[in-house]
């Protein structure tokens, strides 16, 4: 499996490859400068472990990148990075399906973090599946926290992980859920008797 970072910038390509080597040193991480070049990329270097995609390509044109490869790779961690304020283009990308949005602005230590907890996240999410059960044991304890009111924060201390990381726990756990919110979801929580009364 290979990790393939796609972003037109030569630059910040080889940046965020880097950052990617260190993070996962056993794994192949393959830099492309369009999603066009993506298929053959597979073909020849295997299944994709992670996507790096940068929002603006030449061949892309808004959040089509990131609804292409989650049409392609349902499963597979995606995150966003891109030089748009968060405030533009994030809600829009997790809508479309990215787990995670980054400002190319954040600097690498918050790159790396947020990479990082994607990673992270990914590696527990499987393992901690209760046979039988539609969430994870994560995913429980989140809606728990969530239901005593804790911030990304406060749930990330509670946990031991960090924030980006909780971030991406909580889209995955929204989207399995099909909700928008904390609201929604503590909702749903309580609907489907998965907190104490």
């Amino acid at each position: 499996m290979s990790i393939y970072v796609i972003d037109d910038h030569p630059l910040m390509r080889e940046a965020v490859g880097m950052l990617l080597r260190r993070l996962r040193p056993n794994m192949e991480v393959i830099e492309l400068e369009r999603l066009g070049l993506l298929n053959a990329a597979i073909a020849e270097h295997g299944e994709p472990a992670m996507f790096s995609l940068d929002l603006k390509l030449p061949d892309t044109t808004g959040v089509s990148g990131v609804r292409q490869l989650k049409n392609m790779y349902p499963l597979i961690p995606l995150a966003v990075l891109s030089a748009s304020p968060s405030g533009d283009w994030e809600a829009h990308c997790l809508e479309a399906g990215a787990d995670i949005y980054i400002e190319k602005s954040a600097g690498a230590t918050e790159i790396g973090a947020a990479l990082k907890g994607l990673l992270m996240a990914d590696d527990s999410f499987e393992e901690t599946q209760v046979p039988g059960q539609k969430l994870s044991k994560r995913q429980n304890q989140l809606l728990l926290l969530l239901n005593k009111g804790l911030s990304n924060k406060d749930i990330a201390e509670d946990l031991g992980i960090n924030e980006h990381t909780v971030k991406v726990h909580l889209w995955r756990l929204f989207r399995r859920i099909d909700v928008k919110s904390r609201t929604q979801a503590i909702f749903y929580a309580r609907q489907q008797g998965l907190l104490p009364p």
